[in-house]
């Protein structure tokens, strides 16, 4: 056994507050006893994170050639990795042993990075049963790009028996956490694991957290462009479920680098600290250099009638709350419409007259009839009209995102009548079908119309244009938006233009990003402009709550500033 080694693996078991693991070394290599211990179960955890780090140690230790060179280049097919991918796989295998948070900013290539790295342990015997967790809609993409770009026999996930029977699997973790399908999936020995989408982990308190949390891996990939994106607490839940105790406990982290709700204590000193397990690439990096993008804000002022409707909708949504808050009833539907009427009038539309159907208050029947009736009068609607506005102007193919459904229908019917073609794009489509919308928007249409779910994982490089109709409460998921078309393989100038209504919870909305991007900046680094000058700022539900208490913009401004992230508990019937 080399000196180094013996050191490291006395050490580690000599750690403070580590579970003492014997070894009987029979003569084996200590990479074999280690990994035959890996399978016992019975009388060793196999989540047991030292052993798992003393056999990666172990194993590469015993491997030859080292790891200077990747012999997964030689088995790239169809394309030429670009450096910064090439040196972040190098960098996992050599320096960081297998576990890393691969936090390249949108379209930089996380997926050929992760391919690289399983590539490279496959062939070097490190790795045989690999399990790839990513979105539902992303399964077939990733299997498709794992087999034609490195010729790795993965599999899809079709049943609860692909797990066991297949090496490589890629399948969804929601599918994954599901009886029969849990039991099954933590009882394999994988050897790497790959989470794509991992700010989806942020909460430890999740089930998708605990599932990933508990099922057995030596290496460990978590790949996501916002390892944080309200408030430093999601840092530390990520990196401890890669590599727990790196940030120490979360009072410890608390305590050394939280200064206040969305400030970090010593940023570069954290910076330094996860350096040393998460890689974060940048476009104006060297060569992953993008063409530029240009982001605005188009403010608008709603019409008389709009701005009637809205105010009187917001009065309505401020009594039911009340009444709702005393009898402990659900908030939900106040909070949809709260959303949908920053959307689309013609959204709001469809939620009172959901209300009017199930209610049998004669008040309230009265009411909601005056508000349908308010809502279906309105002669013409400023969003709409600015979006053909724009896409006129634009004269190409252009991308629209909104939160709704109702929102989508009503753009797409607008878009007909203007004579304009369009496709929509959401995530109740199958694989099939959003291949086929995206041919058609790629050959034929100028417009594609794309909720926030049916947004995931498309690649539109082809498309310059971009239309943010109604603005997600969260700026990292406006960032993902923007990547679908800032992204390597464009070569054109991007445009983006985000709609506001003035004297609305969309400009409040607007103007609080500041806080939490700055944050995210602090510790994660620069991010590209979102919307540009200013920052965007989300949490549903308190940010409902601060709109249902304020009686006026002052007020409801005051209250917006002072939400603290951390505190985003709902009393009971909300």
């Amino acid at each position: 056994m080399p000196t180094m080694l013996q050191a490291d693996w006395r050490n580690s078991f000599a750690r403070p507050n580590s579970t003492s693991v014997p070894i009987q070394w029979t003569g084996l290599s200590l990479a074999q006893e280690l990994n035959a211990m890996l399978h016992l179960g019975q009388s060793y955890d196999h989540r047991h994170w030292e052993l798992f780090q003393l056999a990666a140690i172990a194993t590469q230790a015993n491997m030859a050639p080292t790891f200077e060179d990747l012999l997964a280049l030689e088995h790239v097919r169809g394309f030429a990795p670009l450096p910064h991918q090439i040196e972040t796989a190098k960098r996992v295998v050599r320096e960081l042993r297998g576990r890393a948070i691969l936090a390249d900013e949108v379209g930089l290539g996380k997926t050929i990075e992760a391919g690289l790295i399983l590539k490279e342990y496959l062939l070097r015997g490190l790795v045989k049963k690999a399990l790839i967790l990513v979105p539902a809609s992303l399964v077939l993409q990733w299997t498709k790009e794992l087999n034609d770009k490195f010729r790795i026999n993965a599999i899809p996930q079709r049943n609860e028996w692909t797990w066991e029977q297949e090496d490589i699997v890629v399948g969804s973790l929601d599918t994954a956490k599901r009886p029969p399908h849990r039991d099954i999936v933590l009882r394999q020995s994988w050897d790497i694991v790959i989470i794509d989408e991992a700010h989806k982990l942020k909460n430890q308190k999740t089930k998708n957290w605990q599932m990933a949390n508990q099922i057995p891996n030596k290496y460990l990939l978590l790949l996501t462009a916002t390892p944080m994106q309200n408030q430093l607490k999601e840092l530390h839940t990520l990196v401890t479920l890669l590599k727990p105790g790196h940030l120490g406990s979360a009072n410890q982290f608390s305590v050394q680098y939280v200064a206040d709700k969305r400030t970090a204590k010593d940023p570069d000193k954290l910076r330094e600290t996860i350096a040393d397990i998460m890689i974060r690439n940048r476009r104006q990096d060297g060569g992953t250099r993008l063409p530029k993008r240009h982001v605005q804000v188009v403010d608008l002022d709603l019409s008389a009638e709009e701005r009637s409707f809205y105010e009187e909708v917001q009065q309505f949504l401020r009594d039911e709350y009340q009444a709702r808050l005393s009898m402990h009833a659900s908030m939900l539907p106040l909070l949809t419409l709260q959303r949908e009427i920053c959307s689309s009038s013609y959204a709001a539309l469809i939620s009172l007259e959901k209300m009017l159907k199930k209610t049998s208050h004669p008040i309230r029947q009265e009411r909601l009839q005056k508000l349908i009736e308010m809502g279906t009068a309105i002669p013409e609607y400023t969003k709409i009209r600015k979006v053909l506005e724009l896409v006129d102007e634009f004269d190409d193919k252009c991308i629209i995102f909104t939160e709704y459904r109702a929102t989508q229908d009503f753009i797409m019917y607008m878009l007909k009548k203007r004579g304009i073609s369009a496709v929509p794009f959401r995530g109740g489509f199958k694989r099939g079908k959003k291949d086929w919308m995206t041919e058609l928007f790629s050959r034929k249409v100028r417009v594609l119309v794309a909720t926030e779910s049916g947004g995931e994982g498309i690649n539109l490089q082809f498309c310059h244009y971009m239309i943010n109709y109604d603005l997600p409460w969260n700026p990292m998921r406006l960032e993902q938006r923007i990547g679908r078309i800032h992204r390597l393989g464009q070569s054109e100038e991007c445009h983006v233009f985000n709609l506001a209504t003035r004297d609305t919870i969309e400009q409040h909305i607007v103007q609080i990003l500041y806080e939490k991007v700055r944050m995210f900046e602090s510790v994660i680094g620069t991010l590209d402009d979102i919307v540009s000058d200013t920052r965007l700022d989300a949490w549903e539900k308190r940010v409902f709550e601060a709109t249902m208490t304020s009686s006026s913009h002052e007020e409801l401004a005051t209250k917006l500033r002072a939400l603290d992230p951390r505190d985003m508990s709902v009393r009971k019937g909300r």
